[in-house]
């Protein structure tokens, strides 16, 4: 997977509101991506959902401490399941690519590897192997390809737990075979992502049905997005389930992905209400209170669009915070969250950006708390119906609830006059 500083950010922000990134952080990120690299959890531990294991009769456990003896069994010395477990052409076919896909891991194998899953799919048989290794145990996916079996991406599984490890992988050209592993607790999963007109997020789960150690799902092609959502109960960001094979879906050709513009502008009088100057600080809005905009058992990328924060204060005395979401190829949604005096953020209103327009935001507030208008570059004034033009600023700002238009002067001299009226 190739990310840039701002998604690994981003995505810290969103998991942890108070961790920051680790040094080293961005190229392990980037070398989970290419095939045959082994990930190192414990790097991403502040990223990934924990794996967090319960032992339960017949399914694939994956518990906490690679250290401990009894980690090592459940993966490394129970018998095969599924519905080749039997097939010894097949397991033979499993242990030699795991052989040919090992040889360059950077933690040596040790002994010999045990194949915990081994079944027939949509797209051709699959298997999940673990094995032994100096520091701990190496596992990972072999997946059916047109010249056989072929390892995927490897994980180790170090003393210091099994953060990351990936209990899921697309199969199959189109990638519309999801095969999830039993890790003996409830899952859920989303075919389809839909947005609501407001912008929120639609989502519709169902629980997984597992059958002698995993389950096999037919879903949309995800060819150059993902739609699909996987989740431990309950469906919430640190029980997202990682799944192999998307960043060849998220970044196509392992190639980077340039960093999106962060744009961030303080109205007048906001340091005021806010005790600080909140863009200084690059405040962004809890995650609670953008809740219903955020997929957050997904896993998405960005298509460069600029990411906006607007600070400000309203007539009222609330603070004002205006911030973007934006995902895949989708358009930008607007999110405009005000907060009282000791009280948290609510979102209170939402629209889309057209950033190829001369005023790429203007959001109408409830309450006749204004209207806020953003155009990066730009010199803004207002009027009502016919009045006198009044000067408002640049680059952004929250106009009278009363204002009929805006007048949009850009970089280059050129002046739009843009409708705001209710």
């Amino acid at each position: 997977m190739t990310m840039n500083d701002s998604d690994v950010r981003g995505i810290l922000h969103r998991a942890t509101d108070d961790l920051v990134s680790p040094p080293g952080l961005l190229a392990e990120v980037r070398r989970g991506g290419r095939r045959r690299v082994v990930r190192r959890r414990a790097v991403l531990a502040a990223v990934c959902a924990a794996v967090v294991a319960v032992p339960v009769a017949g399914v694939l456990d994956l518990p906490g401490n690679a250290g401990d003896p009894q980690f090592a069994s459940l993966l490394l010395d129970e018998p095969t399941r599924g519905d080749l477990a039997a097939d010894e052409g097949y397991l033979r076919q499993v242990r030699t690519a795991w052989q040919r896909g090992t040889e360059q891991a950077d933690d040596r194998p040790r002994g010999e590897p045990n194949v915990v899953w081994a079944g027939r799919t949509p797209a051709g048989p699959a298997a999940y192997v673990a094995q032994r290794s100096v520091h701990g145990m190496t596992t990972g996916f072999v997946k059916p390809t047109a010249d056989g079996p072929r390892v995927g991406t490897l994980t180790q599984v170090t003393d210091t737990g099994t953060d990351g490890v990936e209990q899921a992988v697309l199969l199959g050209p189109q990638r519309d075979v999801l095969l999830v592993l039993d890790s003996g607790q409830p899952v859920e999963f989303s075919p389809q992502l839909r947005y609501a007109p407001d912008g929120k997020i639609e989502r519709t789960f169902e629980p997984v049905a597992f059958r002698d150690g995993a389950a096999v799902l037919s879903v949309p092609p995800q060819r150059t997005k993902l739609t699909i959502a996987l989740s431990r109960t309950p469906v919430e960001q640190r029980n997202a389930m990682l799944i192999e094979g998307t960043s060849e879906v998220l970044f196509p050709g392992n190639k980077d992905r340039p960093a999106p513009p962060l744009i961030r502008y303080t109205l007048p009088g906001a340091e005021q209400v806010w005790g600080m100057d909140p863009a200084a600080k690059e405040v962004i809005a809890p995650t609670e209170a953008l809740a219903g905009y955020l997929d957050t058992a997904g896993a998405h990328t960005h298509d460069g669009s600029p990411r906006l924060w607007v600070y400000g204060a309203t007539p009222d005395g609330r603070r004002l915070l205006l911030e973007t979401v934006q995902y895949d190829d989708e358009p930008s949604h607007v999110i405009a969250l005000l907060a009282g005096k000791y009280l948290p953020f609510e979102a209170v209103a939402s629209t889309t950006a057209d950033w190829s327009a001369p005023l790429p935001v203007r959001l109408r507030l409830p309450d006749n708390q204004g209207v806020l208008v953003a155009a990066e570059g730009s010199a803004l004034s207002y009027r009502v119906g016919d009045g006198q033009w009044q000067d408002a600023g640049r680059n952004a700002a929250l106009l009278p609830a009363t204002a009929t238009d805006v007048r949009v002067t850009d970089a280059n001299g050129t002046t739009t006059n843009v409708s705001v009226a209710p």
